[in-house]
């Protein structure tokens, strides 16, 4: 299929698949742009800008000098490097045998705190937390829209959903406060730096293992390292005494 050409330059004809290319190599966080129009039209003017000073630089004969063939040079070694490492990386395979005598030797280094999943209300002051309290207690308004009309934390748009928390990722008191309280159960109002909390817990879990599938993937990234970094050091040692005078 034939590509769209964004642009000519000197002679250079630079296509979306090459634009597609370019934004790939960017860093993860500015291809989260990759969609918009502004910055797909800056990644074209970058990639003009390029091909342009560098046809000026063969015009320059640039290309011609020393200081060009060394640095020529010196990205032709990287790169060779480079791949014979990527090459060597693909020989390393971790088995689920091995994932699983690993899990089975260091199960405690899997251990998990207790956590808690919770939803709260925030507004700055007592006696409007304690009113939205009894409204929600006595059945006039339910929890969720309350938050979602009156926290004054980003949260409430979710209905006030926290998510899933451990032990020192709260304030002490929400934290104290949450931990204690009953699932499905009201408590507050509950002071804080941030103001006063109406907290209702929806879940708990209790510290405990954790099991062998939700670590598993966690395993194989540290066995793979190691693996790769022991192979590193084995072929070094192996090309030294090749290579080496």
């Amino acid at each position: 299929m034939e590509q769209k050409v964004i642009a000519t330059v000197g002679g250079h004809q630079i296509t979306e698949a090459e634009v597609e290319a370019f934004i790939r190599s960017l860093p993860r966080e500015q291809q989260a742009y990759a969609s918009h129009p502004d910055f797909r039209k800056q990644c074209e003017e970058q990639l003009i800008a390029v091909y342009a000073f560098a046809k000026y630089g063969e015009e320059e004969k640039i290309d011609e000098t020393e200081e060009f063939k060394n640095v020529m040079e010196n990205a032709r070694k990287d790169i060779l490097a480079q791949m014979a490492m990527r090459k060597l990386f693909a020989t390393v395979n971790v088995t689920e045998e091995e994932i699983k005598e690993y899990y089975e030797a260091n199960k405690s280094k899997y251990s998990k705190g207790a956590s808690v999943h919770a939803k709260h209300i925030l507004v700055d002051n007592e006696e409007k937390c304690t009113e939205l309290l009894n409204a929600i207690t006595s059945g006039e308004k339910v929890f969720e829209d309350v938050a979602k009309e009156s926290s004054t934390c980003p949260s409430g748009a979710n209905g006030g959903d926290l998510g899933e928390f451990g032990r020192g990722q709260m304030v002490k008191e929400f934290e104290d406060a949450a931990f204690a309280a009953e699932i499905g159960h009201i408590v507050g109002p509950v002071k804080t730096q941030f103001g006063y909390h109406l907290i209702k817990v929806e879940d708990k879990k209790e510290a405990g293992e954790s099991n062998l599938e939700e670590v598993k993937d966690q395993i194989r990234a540290e066995l793979s390292q190691k693996k790769q970094e022991e192979a590193y050091r084995a072929k070094v040692d192996e090309l030294k005494k090749k290579y080496m005078d």
